[in-house]
């Protein structure tokens, strides 16, 4: 099984006639995701060759859904136009808007996000600014390179898409049900709660695996749930023990000040919730392999 993804999603692409959502349409469908169509207001109508797919482009996210019965849609979209894609998808009410646009400003990730909750909470949105999701052997909806590892047993829920790659390929021997890349920006749709919530229902995933970094309480916020709800084993890692206080590293929402959101005190946290948190991406990556091979 998978959370969130899987074989019967039928995805559309908002942006799919731009160079990145052409460029990555295109991996998708090369791995297996079943695209059905793409959105482009300004395109509505044509015909747009992804591989060796025709493709339909839309002119709404609305009306795509109506005419494929679409669930996902990835969203390809410039900052500058994302929020108004993002609230189009919302109202849409389609399940799942997997946004990977990076450098939307807060402001407008906060406006969608409230704007998703007032509705009901139809839609999830994860992201923005994150690698997407990937379900290996049944859907990838994202930018996660589909070839790293396969399926199996192993849960992952990260907040840094490279580390994603690393993990996914380190324990490309065991695979994994699916890969979770939330992003690391300040206001992000799918946490990891909630991530480890749907983990800890699937009865396929057996061992948890969660990437977090430096900044704000995310992490913390995850320790105290899992010391509440989660039974499986949970392996995790936090980036930016190195990291200089004060200084913004890579994602928008990885800064510190003062003890508030370091590498240790998250660690720390995690470790009180029964959770084993490796030094190295490496070395969680075998922890996660003894964890899954004494079960």
């Amino acid at each position: 099984m998978s959370i969130f993804l899987d074989s019967s999603s039928k995805v559309i692409v908002q942006g799919i006639t731009g160079s990145e959502g052409t460029k990555h349409a295109t991996k998708m469908l090369a791995s297996g995701t079943n695209i059905v169509g793409g959105v482009n207001a300004r395109k509505a109508g044509q015909t747009v060759t992804i591989g060796e797919k025709d493709l339909t482009v839309f002119g709404s996210v609305s009306e795509a859904m109506a005419e494929t019965g679409a669930d996902v849609s990835v969203i390809f979209v410039p900052p500058k136009f994302a929020k108004d894609a993002v609230i189009e998808a919302i109202d849409a009410e389609i399940p799942l808007a997997v946004v990977i646009t990076e450098g939307i400003p807060v402001h407008d990730a906060a406006y969608f996000w409230a704007h998703a909750k007032a509705k009901g909470n139809k839609t999830r949105i994860i992201g923005p600014n994150c690698p997407g999701i990937i379900s290996p052997s049944q859907s990838n909806a994202g930018i996660i390179p589909a070839n790293i590892t396969g399926p199996g047993k192993i849960g992952l829920v990260s907040k840094s898409g490279t580390l994603t790659y690393q993990m996914m390929y380190e324990l490309r021997d065991i695979g994994f049900s699916t890969c979770v890349g939330i992003g690391g920006d300040p206001i992000i749709g799918t946490t990891h709660i909630d991530a480890l919530e749907a983990f800890q229902a699937d009865p396929e995933t057996s061992v948890i695996v969660m990437i977090g970094e430096i900044g704000g309480d995310a992490e913390e916020r995850a320790a105290d749930f899992i010391a509440e709800n989660v039974t499986k084993p949970v392996v995790g890692y936090v980036a930016g023990f190195t990291a200089p206080e004060g200084k913004t590293m890579g994602h928008a929402g990885a800064i510190v000040s003062g003890s508030a959101g370091t590498a240790q005190a998250k660690k720390e946290a995690l470790e009180a919730a029964g959770v084993k948190v490796g030094k190295t991406p490496t070395e969680t990556a075998e922890l996660a392999r003894e964890l899954y091979k004494a079960l």
